[in-house]
């Protein structure tokens, strides 16, 4: 039984994330930590933002820590709502959504019974987020064409075939994407593209590309932008099998580069999307908080 007086768990969870498997085993997850000696707080996700709510008006010395259970846009909406309430308390994170890329850079468990050892432990470490305008986010921020393909598939394909759905709304409207010219400002140098895509990255997967961004860390107080310009399309499949297996980032048709800090700007109307959720319009501005939120990981993950 735990001493001390934080004997709180608050659980965010989103019931229609990964087909609602992880509603079906909320009694057994409640359980398992009650038998710790931890009283679970559960808040369902919901249109009206009741995390917010929640947060606002707990008191955190009672809490040991938050859980959030669902995809990277899931987490995402905890993230911000836990640094718009100032709770600063550790984050457990039990992937159960369609897209969770994060976690699986983390190396985060996927079975149950792991997902709470993991989450019961002592076992903290520090990471950045990233911020884009004024939300942060886990993972990645997107701009370009393939956004348009990721928001209009179908939510229900996307539940049943998960990352392939992407792939298959995407070889669908390869020809009718279209150059899209884009002003990167950086500290250290400006750039003037035309591209057809491109990613900021804090973590190294996304899409179910897991080696998209080879070289990020969450711990290096940097953002990684690739951007991927514009090419005939009879290059686009070699390029795309390059961006499977991480190769991508020394081609030529692809610019890379590290910032702390990143201005976005075009005379086009860009779709954007932030963790897998819709994004603002251009211009953006990203940049870093260095270990802005602490995580729950499992002992033997060494390289983040």
């Amino acid at each position: 039984m735990p001493k001390d007086r934080r004997r709180k768990v608050l659980l965010f969870y989103n019931p229609y994330s990964g087909r609602g498997l992880f509603t079906n085993n909320l009694d057994k997850i409640i359980e398992k930590i009650q038998d710790k000696g931890y009283q679970v707080v559960p808040v369902r996700a919901a249109k009206d933002n009741l995390i917010n709510t929640a947060m606002s008006e707990m008191d955190q010395s009672l809490y040991r820590q938050v859980i959030v259970a669902g995809g990277d846009g899931t987490v995402n909406i905890c993230i911000n709502a836990m640094i718009e309430n100032n709770i600063d308390l550790p984050l457990a994170i039990f992937p159960s959504g369609t897209a969770n890329d994060f976690a699986g850079y983390l190396e985060l468990p996927t079975t149950l019974d792991e997902m709470i050892d993991v989450a019961m432990s002592d076992h903290i470490v520090p990471i950045d987020l990233g911020k884009c305008n004024d939300k942060y986010f886990i993972n990645v921020g997107a701009l370009g064409n393939l956004v348009d393909v990721s928001q209009k598939t179908d939510p229900n394909l996307k539940n049943s075939l998960g990352i392939f759905a992407y792939y298959l709304k995407g070889a669908s409207e390869i020809f009718s994407l279209k150059p899209l010219p884009v002003k990167l400002i950086t500290p250290e140098k400006t750039y003037e593209e035309k591209m057809f895509f491109m990613i900021v990255m804090n973590g190294v997967s996304a899409g179910g590309f897991k080696q998209i961004s080879p070289q990020s860390s969450v711990q290096d107080g940097k953002l990684n932008v690739i951007l991927f310009r514009t090419v005939p399309f009879v290059k686009m499949g070699p390029l795309f099998l390059k961006a499977l297996s991480g190769k991508h980032v020394k081609d030529k048709n692809v610019l890379t580069f590290e910032t702390e800090d990143l201005i976005i700007e075009s005379d086009e109307d860009i779709s954007t999307d932030v963790d897998g959720e819709h994004g603002e319009k251009l211009p953006l501005h990203f940049s870093v908080l260095p270990g802005g939120i602490k995580l729950f990981l499992p002992k033997n993950v060494e390289k983040i």
